[in-house]
């Protein structure tokens, strides 16, 4: 993986977060492992795309990383790294890398000065080296359907065990779950690390999300727009009988208040059906009877309003 994440997503560091997610998701939808199987390489780019998302996409992070405190991956910087910048300034004691490999004794005297004689040494009143495990990274793809209400899926962890991850209702596209202490196992005593899951949300043939809000198209008959009535409409909890008005148009839209997707902050969003008069594929002679004779009666014209060019 790179360790500028800024090049790994192909932005600036002054990127906003909508080109950011821009940005990933165009990578994402081209390194997906379903279109490259078996393909370990696309695979590991794929892996480090999702993980420089998690990096930059969120806030803290990003600071941190832009200011040094972390690296790409988003581990702390190696205070050793630290020590060899400081060792080599004017006022500070010279780095000699020979003393480094002088013997164990150098190294526990080194540890014990960086980490005050906590995490590393060897006799009596001293400690084995204990060290945070590392995060690992997962992508998972899910249903629309399953991202809205919310479901489980299986994954495997690196100490081969597989866990449930509950997937939240109202996740977006996008989205990484964070499992605290599912991440590798930690060295000696030290904790393990964090278990990262980015998710894609499949598209659906009928539902569109905006936002919390969810979109569909419903086909109606010309004598449903005509004279209204009761049409069943799909929602993401099922079916539901709404009233057509009399007289609607092409382009109309319903609002079903309380149909959308769950809120971060509770409720959920609206569903808004948009309808769409639709005809047979071939007219029939008393179909074209009634429209002719309305025609001829009403002379209606929705396009009076329109302004004329010659």
């Amino acid at each position: 993986m790179s360790d500028d994440p800024y090049k790994t997503l192909g932005v600036a560091k002054t990127a906003t977060q909508d080109e950011i997610k821009k940005a990933y998701r165009r990578l994402a939808r081209k390194l997906h492992p379903d279109l490259h199987p078996g393909d370990a390489e696309k695979q590991a780019e794929f892996q480090a795309v999702a993980a420089a998302n998690d990096l930059l996409s969120d806030p803290e992070k990003r600071r941190r990383f832009d200011a040094g405190e972390i690296d790409a991956s988003g581990q702390e910087r190696q205070e050793r790294q630290y020590y060899h910048q400081y060792a080599g300034q004017e006022g500070g004691r010279r780095y000699d890398p020979d003393a480094e490999r002088g013997g164990f004794d150098a190294e526990s005297d080194l540890f014990s000065g960086l980490f005050g004689r906590r995490g590393f040494g060897s006799g009596a009143g001293q400690r084995e080296f204990h060290a945070r495990g590392a995060d690992v990274r997962y992508h998972i793809d899910v249903d629309f359907l399953d991202a809205a209400r919310g479901a489980t899926r299986s994954v495997t962890m690196p100490d081969g065990k597989g866990i449930e991850i509950s997937i939240p209702p109202g996740i977006r596209d996008g989205q990484t779950l964070r499992l605290r202490g599912k991440g590798s196992p930690g060295f000696g005593q030290g904790p393990a690390g964090d278990a990262f899951v980015t998710v894609s949300v499949r598209a659906h043939p009928e539902f569109v999300r905006d936002g919390d809000n969810i979109e569909v198209e419903l086909p109606i008959t010309f004598d449903e727009a005509v004279l209204g009535g009761k049409v069943g409409v799909p929602t993401i909890d099922g079916a539901v009988s709404v009233t057509i008005p009399k007289g609607i148009s092409s382009g109309h839209r319903l609002r079903l208040k309380g149909r959308g997707t769950a809120k971060s902050k509770g409720g959920r969003g609206d569903q808004f059906v948009r309808l769409r008069i639709v005809l047979p594929d071939k007219t029939d002679t008393r179909m074209e009877e009634i429209a002719t004779q309305w025609r001829d009666h009403c002379g209606f014209d929705p396009r009076k309003d329109l302004r004329r060019t010659q």
